[in-house]
Protein backbone atom coordinates (compact mmCIF):
# COMPACT_ATOMS: atom_id res chain seq x y z
CA UNK A 1 0.00 0.00 0.00
CA UNK A 2 2.76 2.45 0.98
CA UNK A 3 4.59 1.76 -2.29
CA UNK A 4 1.39 2.38 -4.22
CA UNK A 5 0.79 5.68 -2.45
CA UNK A 6 4.38 6.75 -3.08
CA UNK A 7 4.13 5.83 -6.77
CA UNK A 8 0.85 7.73 -7.08
CA UNK A 9 2.42 10.75 -5.41
CA UNK A 10 5.34 10.66 -7.82
CA UNK A 11 2.94 10.50 -10.77
CA UNK A 12 1.05 13.56 -9.52
CA UNK A 13 4.33 15.37 -8.94
CA UNK A 14 5.53 14.44 -12.41
CA UNK A 15 2.30 15.73 -13.95
CA UNK A 16 2.65 19.01 -12.07
CA UNK A 17 6.15 19.40 -13.47
CA UNK A 18 4.78 19.30 -17.00
CA UNK A 19 3.22 22.72 -16.49
CA UNK A 20 5.63 25.16 -14.90
CA UNK A 21 4.57 28.32 -16.68
CA UNK A 22 5.04 30.27 -13.43
CA UNK A 23 8.68 29.17 -13.32
CA UNK A 24 9.23 30.07 -16.96
CA UNK A 25 7.66 33.47 -16.37
CA UNK A 26 10.15 34.18 -13.61
CA UNK A 27 13.05 33.33 -15.89
CA UNK A 28 11.65 35.39 -18.74
CA UNK A 29 11.16 38.44 -16.51
CA UNK A 30 14.45 38.23 -14.63
CA UNK A 31 16.93 41.09 -15.09
CA UNK A 32 19.82 38.76 -14.23
CA UNK A 33 22.07 37.05 -16.76
CA UNK A 34 21.51 33.32 -17.11
CA UNK A 35 23.18 31.02 -19.60
CA UNK A 36 23.79 27.42 -20.56
CA UNK A 37 27.38 26.23 -20.45
CA UNK A 38 29.12 23.01 -21.40
CA UNK A 39 31.44 21.29 -18.93
CA UNK A 40 33.89 18.51 -19.73
CA UNK A 41 33.47 15.53 -17.40
CA UNK A 42 35.94 12.81 -18.32
CA UNK A 43 35.06 11.66 -21.83
CA UNK A 44 31.59 13.20 -21.53
CA UNK A 45 30.28 16.74 -21.88
CA UNK A 46 27.50 17.86 -19.57
CA UNK A 47 25.36 20.96 -19.70
CA UNK A 48 24.78 23.31 -16.79
CA UNK A 49 22.63 26.38 -16.22
CA UNK A 50 24.35 29.36 -14.60
CA UNK A 51 22.81 32.59 -13.25
CA UNK A 52 24.85 35.59 -12.11
CA UNK A 53 23.88 38.10 -9.41
CA UNK A 54 23.86 41.83 -10.02
CA UNK A 55 26.71 43.02 -7.79
CA UNK A 56 29.93 44.97 -8.23
CA UNK A 57 32.21 42.50 -6.46
CA UNK A 58 32.93 38.80 -6.82
CA UNK A 59 30.44 36.32 -5.41
CA UNK A 60 30.32 32.85 -3.83
CA UNK A 61 29.19 30.02 -6.10
CA UNK A 62 26.46 27.55 -5.12
CA UNK A 63 26.10 24.24 -6.96
CA UNK A 64 22.44 23.24 -7.30
CA UNK A 65 21.71 19.49 -7.45
CA UNK A 66 18.33 19.00 -9.06
CA UNK A 67 15.41 16.84 -7.99
CA UNK A 68 14.84 13.30 -9.19
CA UNK A 69 12.78 14.80 -12.03
CA UNK A 70 15.82 16.44 -13.60
CA UNK A 71 16.83 19.99 -14.40
CA UNK A 72 13.34 21.50 -14.68
CA UNK A 73 12.27 25.09 -15.24
CA UNK A 74 11.66 25.32 -11.50
CA UNK A 75 15.29 24.39 -10.77
CA UNK A 76 16.48 27.00 -13.25
CA UNK A 77 14.14 29.51 -11.60
CA UNK A 78 15.59 28.64 -8.22
CA UNK A 79 19.05 29.40 -9.62
CA UNK A 80 17.71 32.84 -10.51
CA UNK A 81 16.39 33.28 -6.97
CA UNK A 82 19.79 32.37 -5.57
CA UNK A 83 21.41 34.93 -7.85
CA UNK A 84 18.85 37.46 -6.65
CA UNK A 85 20.31 36.83 -3.19
CA UNK A 86 23.87 37.59 -4.24
CA UNK A 87 25.44 34.27 -5.24
CA UNK A 88 26.33 32.67 -8.54
CA UNK A 89 24.19 29.56 -9.01
CA UNK A 90 25.18 26.67 -11.26
CA UNK A 91 22.94 23.64 -11.83
CA UNK A 92 24.49 20.72 -13.73
CA UNK A 93 22.16 18.61 -15.84
CA UNK A 94 23.06 15.16 -14.59
CA UNK A 95 21.00 13.69 -17.43
CA UNK A 96 22.90 15.58 -20.12
CA UNK A 97 22.56 13.88 -23.50
CA UNK A 98 19.26 12.24 -22.62
CA UNK A 99 15.75 13.40 -23.46
CA UNK A 100 12.41 12.22 -22.08
CA UNK A 101 8.78 12.67 -23.02
CA UNK A 102 7.70 12.99 -19.39
CA UNK A 103 9.26 13.59 -15.95
CA UNK A 104 8.65 9.99 -14.93
CA UNK A 105 11.13 8.92 -17.59
CA UNK A 106 13.68 11.31 -16.11
CA UNK A 107 13.01 9.90 -12.64
CA UNK A 108 13.74 6.36 -13.79
CA UNK A 109 16.89 7.45 -15.62
CA UNK A 110 18.23 9.35 -12.62
CA UNK A 111 17.59 6.39 -10.35
CA UNK A 112 19.75 4.31 -12.69
CA UNK A 113 22.71 6.73 -12.81
CA UNK A 114 25.95 5.16 -11.53
CA UNK A 115 27.31 6.86 -8.42
CA UNK A 116 30.83 7.29 -9.90
CA UNK A 117 29.34 9.19 -12.84
CA UNK A 118 27.33 11.49 -10.58
CA UNK A 119 30.42 12.24 -8.49
CA UNK A 120 32.51 12.86 -11.60
CA UNK A 121 29.93 15.28 -12.98
CA UNK A 122 29.68 17.13 -9.68
CA UNK A 123 33.47 17.28 -9.44
CA UNK A 124 33.64 18.68 -12.97
CA UNK A 125 31.00 21.26 -12.05
CA UNK A 126 32.94 22.14 -8.90
CA UNK A 127 36.15 22.66 -10.88
CA UNK A 128 34.29 24.81 -13.40
CA UNK A 129 32.61 26.82 -10.64
CA UNK A 130 35.89 27.62 -8.92
CA UNK A 131 37.25 28.99 -12.19
CA UNK A 132 34.34 31.34 -12.92
CA UNK A 133 35.98 34.79 -13.19
CA UNK A 134 33.14 36.45 -11.26
CA UNK A 135 33.44 33.94 -8.42
CA UNK A 136 35.34 34.70 -5.22
CA UNK A 137 36.61 31.17 -4.59
CA UNK A 138 33.90 30.20 -2.09
CA UNK A 139 31.93 27.09 -3.04
CA UNK A 140 28.74 25.67 -1.50
CA UNK A 141 26.18 23.08 -2.56
CA UNK A 142 22.42 22.71 -2.26
CA UNK A 143 20.04 20.01 -3.42
CA UNK A 144 16.40 19.00 -3.36
CA UNK A 145 14.71 15.62 -2.87
CA UNK A 146 17.11 13.16 -4.58
CA UNK A 147 19.54 16.04 -4.88
CA UNK A 148 19.13 16.76 -1.17
CA UNK A 149 20.37 13.27 -0.39
CA UNK A 150 23.32 13.84 -2.68
CA UNK A 151 24.20 17.04 -0.81
CA UNK A 152 25.25 14.97 2.20
CA UNK A 153 27.10 12.49 0.01
CA UNK A 154 28.94 15.17 -1.90
CA UNK A 155 29.85 17.09 1.24
CA UNK A 156 31.58 13.88 2.32
CA UNK A 157 33.44 13.77 -1.01
CA UNK A 158 34.50 17.37 -1.62
CA UNK A 159 36.56 19.13 1.08
CA UNK A 160 36.44 22.40 -0.88
CA UNK A 161 32.82 23.04 0.10
CA UNK A 162 32.20 25.79 2.65
CA UNK A 163 28.52 24.99 3.28
CA UNK A 164 25.92 22.38 2.32
CA UNK A 165 22.14 22.89 2.22
CA UNK A 166 20.03 19.72 2.06
CA UNK A 167 16.33 20.11 1.29
CA UNK A 168 14.21 17.07 2.23
CA UNK A 169 16.92 14.59 1.25
CA UNK A 170 17.61 11.39 3.15
CA UNK A 171 20.44 11.74 5.67
CA UNK A 172 23.44 9.41 6.19
CA UNK A 173 23.23 6.31 8.36
CA UNK A 174 26.87 5.23 8.75
CA UNK A 175 29.96 6.89 10.29
CA UNK A 176 31.91 6.55 7.03
CA UNK A 177 29.29 8.65 5.26
CA UNK A 178 30.07 11.71 7.41
CA UNK A 179 33.74 11.12 8.24
CA UNK A 180 35.12 13.46 5.58
CA UNK A 181 32.58 16.28 5.81
CA UNK A 182 34.50 19.53 6.28
CA UNK A 183 31.67 22.08 6.18
CA UNK A 184 28.45 22.78 8.09
CA UNK A 185 25.36 21.01 6.81
CA UNK A 186 21.98 22.73 7.09
CA UNK A 187 18.83 20.66 6.67
CA UNK A 188 15.39 21.83 5.56
CA UNK A 189 12.65 19.23 6.05
CA UNK A 190 8.87 18.93 5.73
CA UNK A 191 6.75 18.02 8.72
CA UNK A 192 4.68 15.58 6.66
CA UNK A 193 7.61 13.62 5.24
CA UNK A 194 8.41 10.83 7.69
CA UNK A 195 10.05 8.71 4.97
CA UNK A 196 12.86 11.28 4.98
CA UNK A 197 12.61 12.61 8.53
CA UNK A 198 13.15 9.20 10.10
CA UNK A 199 16.76 9.44 8.90
CA UNK A 200 17.48 12.72 10.74
CA UNK A 201 18.14 11.47 14.32
CA UNK A 202 20.79 8.97 13.23
CA UNK A 203 22.53 11.62 11.14
CA UNK A 204 22.43 14.03 14.08
CA UNK A 205 24.13 11.49 16.32
CA UNK A 206 26.73 10.59 13.67
CA UNK A 207 27.58 14.21 13.01
CA UNK A 208 27.76 15.00 16.73
CA UNK A 209 30.13 12.11 17.40
CA UNK A 210 32.31 13.18 14.48
CA UNK A 211 32.42 16.78 15.69
CA UNK A 212 30.59 18.06 12.62
CA UNK A 213 27.95 20.78 12.41
CA UNK A 214 24.49 19.65 11.30
CA UNK A 215 21.46 21.86 11.86
CA UNK A 216 18.18 20.32 10.67
CA UNK A 217 14.95 22.30 10.69
CA UNK A 218 11.51 20.74 10.21
CA UNK A 219 8.68 22.88 8.87
CA UNK A 220 5.32 21.71 10.19
CA UNK A 221 2.37 21.41 7.85
CA UNK A 222 4.52 21.05 4.73
CA UNK A 223 4.92 18.10 2.40
CA UNK A 224 7.91 16.73 0.52
CA UNK A 225 8.98 19.14 -2.21
CA UNK A 226 7.62 22.24 -0.46
CA UNK A 227 10.22 24.56 -1.99
CA UNK A 228 8.72 23.84 -5.40
CA UNK A 229 5.13 23.16 -4.41
CA UNK A 230 5.05 26.24 -2.18
CA UNK A 231 5.96 28.46 -5.10
CA UNK A 232 3.05 27.38 -7.30
CA UNK A 233 0.18 29.86 -7.67
CA UNK A 234 -2.24 27.31 -6.19
CA UNK A 235 0.07 26.19 -3.36
CA UNK A 236 -1.54 25.09 -0.11
CA UNK A 237 -0.85 27.18 2.97
CA UNK A 238 1.42 24.61 4.61
CA UNK A 239 3.79 24.42 1.67
CA UNK A 240 3.68 28.15 1.01
CA UNK A 241 4.48 29.02 4.62
CA UNK A 242 7.28 26.44 4.83
CA UNK A 243 8.85 27.77 1.64
CA UNK A 244 8.74 31.34 2.96
CA UNK A 245 10.26 30.31 6.30
CA UNK A 246 12.93 28.20 4.63
CA UNK A 247 13.89 31.02 2.29
CA UNK A 248 14.13 33.44 5.21
CA UNK A 249 16.54 31.09 6.98
CA UNK A 250 18.48 30.32 3.80
CA UNK A 251 19.01 33.98 2.97
CA UNK A 252 20.66 34.51 6.35
CA UNK A 253 22.92 31.51 5.78
CA UNK A 254 23.84 32.64 2.27
CA UNK A 255 24.93 36.01 3.63
CA UNK A 256 27.32 34.19 5.95
CA UNK A 257 29.29 32.70 3.06
CA UNK A 258 32.77 34.27 2.81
Amino acid sequence: MKRGILALGLIFAAQSLLAQDWAKARLNNSPRHGEWVEIKSGDRTIKAFVVYPERKDKAPVVIVIHEIFGLSDWVRGLCDQLAENGVIAIAPDLLSGQTFSDPDGARKAISALPEPQIKADLDATSDYALKIPAGNGTLAVCGFCWGGGWVFQYANMNPKLKAAYSFYGTAPDEPAKVANIACPVYGFYAGNDEHVNVTIPTAQELMKRAGKKYEPMVYGGAGHGFMREGEKPDANEGNRHARDEAWARWKVLLRQLP
